[in-house]
């Protein structure tokens, strides 16, 4: 789950880390009051889940508060990316002397939390990573030993020379990291960390993902999540128990269990095509959730082909083909469509599907390769 700029910075403020102050506005109203209690030059920036905000005119600076009302007018209502701007953090512009970055994402190889650290801060650190990778120093945190003051010390002096300022970097990097085990984050990142005149550390930026199957014991956190600020048919996917993920290819994939689900892609992949997402309905599936699959496929304008992919045990086939059938009588689909059934009640499967007449494979390169094929890309 992903959260809101001003709402990684509460978190952050409630966990000691420096933030400037600010809040967040929904009208130029409320933009103009925040810039007053501010009462400096603020920045004023579009919360939506996608990256570009600055370039897309998302991001501005304001001289004063009439300034920001009129910019918090200009950017409500934008659109970025295909999400409209509802909400706008109004923050304290501060002067920068430098840029850094500092980033905790959890490593599932080694099943360790890892802190990464630039300063090369200010962009995005793929691009550090790419062109200059020895300006990023990684450490890996044994979760049990947890980390230690030392360590973060030696992460700080890859940032900074000055003694003052290397404390407080290291302060930082240890209160994000109770953060990111406090709220059971798969991502924890400041870019920019930056230096002030004054010579104070502040985290100019905050971003934190939270990992979906940490929600149930994180409710003021899941209470955090704006559905507007999703991809609809996200949002659609989770309230029907589908695991959804939306990709930017053309081959709608509908798969029971996540590493069939990957070796589909894979495969789609590996024969020349490009899925359009992940789905999985998950095992015991009733019809219904195969329709609702469907539908959330269909309404992805990208999608030239959809390739339906199950294994049969705990999920019975039979199931899955009337779900099929409701989906063709109830949505029309206009697109071709393929299907591989294998397992629990095969058979039983195979004789609904009959009256469709839909292409059927035995093999999942089989499968693939027709799926491919129907949607003209060999």
């Amino acid at each position: 789950m992903k959260i809101h700029e001003y709402q990684a910075k509460q978190i952050f403020a409630e966990g000691g880390i420096p933030v400037p102050p600010g809040d967040m506005a929904t009208t130029p109203l409320e933009a103009l009051a925040i810039a007053q209690r501010v009462g400096k030059p603020v920045m004023v920036k579009a919360q939506v889940h996608v990256g570009g905000r600055g370039k897309a005119g998302g991001i501005k600076y304001a001289e004063n508060a009439e300034a920001a009302k009129v910019l918090a007018q200009n950017i409500l209502g934008m659109d970025i990316k295909g999400l409209t701007v509802k909400k706008v953090l109004v923050t304290a512009a501060e002067d920068i002397i430098t840029e850094s970055y500092v980033g905790i994402i959890l490593d599932r190889t080694t099943k360790q939390p890892v802190i990464m650290v630039s300063p090369a801060g200010g962009v995005d650190i793929e691009e550090v990573a790419a062109k200059t990778p020895e300006k990023i120093f990684k450490l890996y945190v044994d979760p049990v030993l947890s980390l230690k003051s030392y360590q973060a010390r030696n992460l700080a002096y890859k940032l900074y020379r000055d003694i003052n300022q290397v404390r407080q970097a290291s302060d930082i990097i240890i209160k994000l990291y109770d953060v990111f085990w406090k709220v059971d984050a798969s991502l924890a990142e400041i870019n920019a960390l930056i230096t002030n005149p004054s010579g104070e550390v502040i985290a100019l930026d905050a971003k934190i993902n939270i990992d979906d199957n940490g929600l149930f014991r994180q409710r003021e956190v899941a209470a955090m999540r704006d559905p507007d600020a999703e991809e609809p048919s996200e949002v659609q996917a989770r309230e029907a128990d589908l695991t959804y993920i939306k990709l930017d290819g053309n081959i709608g994939c509908i798969v029971n269990g996540a590493g069939l689900a990957m070796a589909t892609m894979d495969l789609v992949k590996r024969y020349g095509g490009e899925p359009a997402n992940f789905l999985d309905i998950g095992g015991s599936s009733s019809p219904q959730k195969v329709v609702t699959a469907m539908s959330i496929i269909l309404s992805d304008s990208n999608v030239e082909a959809i390739l339906i992919n199950i294994f049969g045990g705990i999920t019975r086939c039979d199931d899955v083909a009337n779900g099929i059938l409701t989906a063709f009588r109830e949505l029309k689909p206009s697109i071709p469509v393929v299907v591989r059934l294998t397992g629990t009640n095969e058979r039983e499967a195979a004789n609904i599907l009959k009256s469709v007449n839909l292409p059927y494979a035995d093999t999942l390169d089989n499968v693939v390769k027709k799926a491919i094929e129907l949607a003209g890309m060999e």
